[in-house]
This record gives structure tokens, C-alpha cells and sequence, in this order.
């Protein structure tokens, strides 16, 4: 008797543990016949099928802004400076006194040419005087042929002299007039070379000017592109230091390509922004004909850091992608230039 309850609380332990291993084993579950499991058909997922689309490609060529109408101003004579009234970015109008030299010599110069215009007319009065009594006494037999003549010799030097004198006046003036340098045309000023006190002298460079109004773009086109281009063909132009997107349009194609490089130099005309500055970088979309481009609402688009994630339909469910976009269209799709091929879906993001 007591040997038997030494061994029931081992006996019932080792039945709970076999009851333990038969349940874990799935003894008491039912079990399932082996094969496949049917799956009940699915409808297509909502989404974007991405389709190639056939579009107009061009190509971006770097240019620069320039003006068509810009001028050196320099002096034409040699003379000190004594004032300058622009500096850089002043507006100017056509005729404006720009720079004044010193004149004061210049003026004594056309004040001696007025003396000796006075001195010479005075001179030739008296002469025409002398020879008018030299006629009448000749006419009556009183003075002699050779008098007559030498008279009228005399009269006919002082009028060389009279127009000598009068273009020497004439000279005078224009020199002085040159001491206000003036702008030749309306416009702005781009920067100026030389300081009140410095001595200007014939050519040098005293100030710059451009006109506004006749900005445009230049940029070298490679000669496969150039040759396809016509005189007024409107060109996208796009100015990324002010995020400005303009339509220009080609206003000269050079008739002549650099050897080096094979290509083109186009001038494009800009419509007028005052924000425009010759110099600037300038961006030309120039067509190269046509290609297919694929393209994603950004509305199923999402952004982590710096790149772009889309939820693609797999075989296997719903995938996350890396994409790398290009430019935004106003109809609020996205350009992919990679991770994406035709045919696939595009789901939206959970």
C-alpha cells in the first residue's frame, strides 16, 4: 500500500506529459487535407498604369545673357577730367551729359578764333574798299591795269583767309563741344573707368552703357540641332538664379560654326524683365525632336529626405520604389527618368 503511493505521483506526471506532447503534435485539432487552398479571385487594385508617352525632347544648352545694344563711351580729345555724373546702375537717356572735361583752354581757343575772324573781316572791308576806287580810276585812266589787279589780289587772299579763320572757329567749337561727353543712346550704366582728376585721353574707356530693352541670349548649339533652327522659332529659356521660365524667340543664327567645338552661335530676343542683367546664366531648351517619357500623379508620391517613394503593384502585394523624377507638369504629373517600367501599377501609398 505504501509502495503504491510512493509511485502515483510519478505515474500522473509522466501522463500529463505525454497528454502535454500530443496536444503540441495537433492530436486534438483537426486536422486539414493536404493540397492547395483556393483562392478566391481578386479585382485589379486601384491605381495609375504607367504608359509611355510620346513627347517633344529637347536639349538644354548653356548661354549667357547679352546685350544687343551696348557702347563704350571714351573721349575724343585729351583733357583732364573735371566731373562725372553716373555711376554704376544709374539709368541714362540719349543726349545726357555724362562727363565733363576741363575747357577753359578750349574756350580761350574759340575766343581767339572770334578775334581773328573780327582782325580779317575788318581787313577785308578795307580791302574790298581799295578795290572799288582802284576800278573807278582805272575805268577813267588814272591808275594802271597792274594797281587794278594787284587790288583785287589782295581782296580775293583776305576772303581765303576770312574761310580760313571761320573753319578754324568752326574746329574750336567742336572741340569744346567735346568736353561734354553725352550718352549716345538710352540706357544703363554698367560700370565706369576713371575718376574726376584722371586725364582722359582719345579712345579710353570712360563708361559703359547697355540698353535694357534689347537683352537676349546667346548660347552655342551644336551643329545637328543648329542647322534645324529658322530665324523667329520660339525657344523656352529659363534663368535659375531668379527661377524665371521665359519664351524668347531666335532673332540671328550665325552663318559660320566653331571649329573647335562644331557649333552654332543663336541669338534668342527676351521679352523685357527688369530683372535681367547682362551676364547672367541662361538655360536653352532647344528642340531635338521627339521620344517616349513615362509619367506619375504626384499625388501617389511621397518624400523621404531627398528621395521620392511610390508603392508599386508586385506579384507578391503592394512594394515600396525609389524613384528619380525630372520636371513637374502643370496638369500635376511628375516626369520619372528611373525606377519605373512601363505597364506597371502605381498604388497609392497606405
Amino acid at each position: 500500500m505504501n509502495r503504491m503511493r510512493t509511485w502515483l505521483p510519478a505515474l500522473g506526471a509522466v501522463v500529463l506529459l505525454v497528454l502535454l506532447v500530443a496536444w503540441m503534435a495537433g492530436l486534438f485539432r483537426e486536422r486539414l487535407t493536404p493540397g492547395l487552398e483556393e483562392q478566391q479571385a481578386v479585382g485589379p487594385e486601384p491605381g495609375y498604369l504607367v504608359e509611355p508617352e510620346v513627347v517633344p525632347v529637347s536639349e538644354p544648352v548653356a548661354g549667357s545673357v547679352e546685350a544687343k545694344q551696348a557702347t563704350i563711351v571714351s573721349s575724343r580729345i585729351m583733357s583732364r577730367i573735371q566731373k562725372i555724373h553716373v555711376r554704376s546702375g544709374d539709368q541714362v537717356s540719349e543726349g545726357q551729359v555724362l562727363v565733363e572735361l576741363e575747357k577753359s583752354d578750349l574756350e580761350a581757343r574759340v575766343a581767339q578764333a572770334i578775334d581773328q575772324i573780327a582782325a580779317v573781316r575788318a581787313r577785308l572791308t578795307e580791302a574790298e574798299r581799295n578795290l572799288q576806287r582802284a576800278v573807278e580810276l582805272q575805268g577813267r585812266g588814272l591808275l594802271s591795269v597792274a594797281d587794278r589787279d594787284a587790288a583785287q589780289a589782295n581782296r580775293d587772299t583776305l576772303q581765303a583767309e576770312l574761310q580760313s579763320a571761320e573753319q578754324v572757329l568752326a574746329e574750336s567749337r567742336a572741340a569744346l563741344a567735346y568736353a561734354s561727353i553725352q550718352s549716345p543712346i538710352d540706357g544703363r550704366v554698367v560700370d565706369r573707368f576713371a575718376e574726376p582728376g584722371d586725364t582722359a585721353a582719345p579712345g579710353s574707356r570712360l563708361i559703359s552703357l547697355y540698353n535694357p530693352l534689347s537683352l537676349r541670349v546667346e548660347a552655342q548649339v551644336r551643329e545637328q540641332l543648329a542647322l534645324a533652327l529658322a530665324i523667329g522659332q520660339p525657344i523656352p529659356v529659363s534663368l535659375p538664379a531668379l527661377d524665371l521660365h521665359i519664351e524668347g524667340a531666335i532673332e540671328e543664327i550665325v552663318p559660320a560654326a566653331e571649329p573647335g567645338s562644331r557649333s552654332f552661335q543663336v541669338k534668342i530676343r527676351l521679352p523685357y524683365d527688369e530683372r535681367l542683367l547682362p551676364g547672367m546664366y541662361a538655360r536653352v531648351s532647344v528642340p531635338a525632336g521627339s521620344g517616349q517619357r513615362l509619367y506619375v500623379p504626384t499625388s501617389l508620391l511621397a518624400r523621404v529626405g531627398q528621395l521620392w517613394v511610390v508603392s508599386v503593384s508586385g506579384p507578391e502585394g503592394p512594394e515600396r520604389r525609389f524613384l528619380r523624377l525630372g520636371r513637374e507638369l502643370p496638369d500635376g504629373r511628375a516626369e520619372v527618368v528611373s525606377g519605373l517600367a512601363p505597364g506597371e501599377q502605381v498604388l497609392p501609398l497606405e
